[in-house]
């Protein structure tokens, strides 16, 4: 599916998906949320915060909830998509042939709707040491200007380039990702400053 501008031109791509996304996103409108598009997808937020977003794939549709591990989940439908990565997202996936429960799906936003209100959130880990990958770390010793590039970025941009390159399971793939992020890196780009 393409990068989309807005909410309409991505339900325009959902192909089989579109009915759903129909029904989910009335119900998330009709919660009061702010809609946009964030990371391609829509988003949903509340005064500012993102509560939930929605993601059309080939196998199944899923809601993010931003905050997901603080939500009860008394139904028991969110998982962690990304075990040991991810600590507050939560996501409810939906298979083509499911029966929305728009009730059951309100419920859910309202109560993540309450955390933003009560200025609940997962606190992001900070001070959490930076493990450069050895492909990362041989170019910059090669190249000093990179090297006080990449030192005058952020903890949290360093970060996001040592995990995009070092998280490849190749070598050559960790190579190509390296010789992409170098001049974004000289520029003092983030990786993912386009999406924010």
């Amino acid at each position: 599916m393409k990068t989309a501008v807005n909410v309409d031109a991505y339900l325009a791509e959902a192909g089989q998906w579109q009915p759903q996304i129909k029904i989910l996103r009335a119900v998330l409108l009709d919660c009061g949320l702010e809609e946009t598009v964030k990371w391609g997808a829509p988003c949903y937020a509340w005064k500012g915060k993102n509560v939930v977003g929605l993601g059309a794939f080939k196998s199944y549709l899923g809601l993010w909830f931003h905050q997901g591990a603080l939500l009860t989940d008394d139904a028991g439908v969110l998982i962690n998509a990304q075990e040991g990565k991810t600590r507050a997202q939560r996501q409810w996936r939906f298979q083509m042939d499911d029966k929305l429960d728009r009730a059951l799906i309100k419920l859910y936003v309202v109560e993540a709707i309450d955390l933003v209100e009560r200025g609940r959130a997962v606190a992001p880990e900070r001070n959490k040491a930076l493990a450069l990958p050895t492909e990362l770390t041989q170019a910059l010793a090669r190249d000093k200007v990179a090297k006080e590039a990449f030192k005058a970025l952020s903890p949290g941009k360093q970060r996001e380039y040592a995990e995009h390159i070092g998280s490849a399971k190749q070598e050559g793939t960790r190579l190509r990702r390296l010789e992409k992020a170098l001049p974004m890196i000289l520029a003092g780009v983030g990786l993912n400053d386009k999406y924010r």
